[in-house]
């Protein structure tokens, strides 16, 4: 069975820097498109960014392009979200997300398969 745990959430200034992190266990990481997203008090979980599996394609939220870096690291079985320039509306509960298929939609939450528990980013203004 697959599990995520996410780490390095935290507070952080308006227009600071964070780097969060999802380690992944019991499967085969290296097969995954990952993704992460997040979920403010009261929205609905929203994308954030998504990586293949190679780390060849990336993609972003058009509310993250350019602040937020999403990387992997195969040998580790991990995946990074590296947040520059941060907003109060940054302001979520982060999730990581693994999936397994070829199905291109990696912006939408029922494409994945395996979930972490999330990790609380909050930007203070």
């Amino acid at each position: 069975q697959v599990q995520l745990v996410e780490s390095g959430g935290g507070l952080v200034q308006a227009g600071g820097s964070l780097r969060v992190s999802c380690a992944a266990s019991g499967g085969t990481f290296g097969n995954y498109t990952m993704g992460w997203f997040r979920q403010a008090p009261g929205k609905e979980r929203e994308f954030v960014a998504a990586i293949s599996w190679s780390a060849d394609n990336t993609f972003y939220a058009n509310s993250v392009k350019g602040r937020f870096t999403i990387s992997r690291d195969n040998a580790k079985n991990t995946v990074y979200l590296q947040m520059h320039s941060l907003k109060p509306e940054d302001t979520a509960v982060y999730y990581c997300a693994g999936k397994v298929d070829a199905n291109p939609r990696v912006f939408l939450t029922i494409v994945y398969q395996f979930w972490g528990q999330g990790t609380q980013v909050t930007v203070s203004s």
